[in-house]
């Protein structure tokens, strides 16, 4: 206790004593706000201790002082609390993080709060940075009991992923899930899938990659998944899950919108439908993607629009990243009369890997076309290397 008066009576003097220009001298001077905060005793006092002791920016802390108060009674609590912190592999950075998000852990009590979260989670996988990094990205973990919150979500995961490196990748994804009731969706919504077939590999996918899918309100997902079936794909299909994944992420009225959209593009309403149950992704590009891409392959490689509804993966990949590039290298091999430029042309602007583009048509061409790698970079014109 006496460490404890020693350190406020230190702070209280370098409250009166330290100016403002001292206290933040990466910044030329500090706003009318700034002082007015600092002429409070009780702000005053909170604002030294997230400077001194927790390393906050001036800045930073006179932000969070605003909304939390740190009081000379409470001071042993808090530095009990940062001690733990460091205790547990916190640095600097990630205290001052935590405690801008959530100022009052500063409050916690370690054994009857800190400690009983921070043991179930470094019991189960949690150790070294990747505590912090769990904390800091989520501090409302925190505020949840272990038996009725933590505990059990952190059980029905491990039920679906068979191994603590799927889970704590899942967590590491989503860390969120120990924030919410799972009883309120994750549990429905997966409960209803495995009763509708998706099998047991497929729910833990999505709950692995695409855990947003099923914090969906159940009544929702039982729509969604009516309409899935409705196109005629089975739960127990492969691609039943993207699907799923997919029209859970748009409402109604824009799934209307981009078959139309499609149509409008010389897809039948048959074909948009057959493309999407063979690739949904395609429906999850953006109209304007789409578009862009049906513009390229149509209209300057001078595939058939047909050609393109028959592969609709070609509309998935980048125009000006990846195609256009490898195209105006293709052309200029082309005008030399190095490659012929056949009708497979579209599977070397799209499926071959950039090692192996790179490595038959830009390096082996190099010497013979100056400029050839600017061109697939994309820092000179097509029209420059023919002059």
């Amino acid at each position: 206790m006496a460490a404890a008066r020693n350190f406020i009576s230190l702070v209280q003097r370098r409250c009166i004593q330290t100016s403002a220009a001292s206290l933040c001298s990466n910044s030329s001077t500090l706003s009318t706000n700034s002082s007015s905060s600092l002429s409070s005793s009780s702000s005053s006092f909170t604002v030294q201790f997230l400077v001194n002791s927790c390393g906050l920016p001036l800045k930073s802390a006179l932000s969070v002082s605003k909304k939390f108060q740190i009081h000379e009674k409470e001071l042993q609590k808090s530095l009990s609390v940062l001690e733990f912190l460091k205790a547990h592999d916190f640095n600097e950075t990630q205290i001052g993080r935590l405690i801008e998000k959530w100022p009052r852990v500063l409050l916690c009590r370690v054994e009857s709060t800190l400690k009983l979260k921070f043991d179930f989670l470094t019991q189960n996988g949690f150790v070294g940075q990747i505590l912090p990094q769990l904390i800091v990205l989520v501090p409302a973990i925190l505020n949840r009991k272990v038996d009725s919150c933590i505990k059990p979500c952190f059980e029905f995961l491990k039920s679906f992923l068979d191994n603590n490196e799927k889970l704590l990748a899942a967590i590491k994804r989503y860390p969120w899930y120990f924030t919410f009731n799972f009883n309120y969706a994750l549990k429905p919504n997966t409960v209803f899938l495995i009763k509708e077939g998706v099998p047991h590999d497929r729910v833990a996918k999505l709950i692995l990659m695409y855990p947003r899918a099923l914090q969906m309100k159940p009544d929702r997902m039982v729509r969604v998944v009516n309409s899935v079936k409705n196109l005629g794909l089975e739960p127990k299909a492969p691609v039943f899950v993207h699907a799923l994944r997919v029209m859970i992420g748009m409402s109604e009225s824009t799934w209307k919108r981009k078959i139309e959209y499609m149509k409008s593009l010389g897809w039948t309403e048959d074909e948009a439908l057959l493309t999407f149950k063979r690739n949904p992704d395609i429906l999850a590009c953006s109209e304007d993607k789409i578009g862009r891409a049906m513009d390229f392959f149509v209209n300057t490689v001078r595939l058939g629009s047909q050609t393109v509804v028959a592969n609709p993966v070609l509309l998935q990949y980048s125009i000006d990243k990846r195609v256009r590039p490898r195209y105006n290298v293709l052309k200029v091999l082309e005008s030399k009369n190095l490659i012929e430029v056949n009708q497979r042309v579209f599977w070397l602007l799209t499926t071959r890997s950039e090692m192996k583009f790179r490595e038959n048509y830009v390096a082996k061409y190099a010497d013979k076309v100056p400029g050839l790698l600017e061109i697939y970079r994309g820092t000179v014109e097509v029209k420059k290397i023919d002059t």
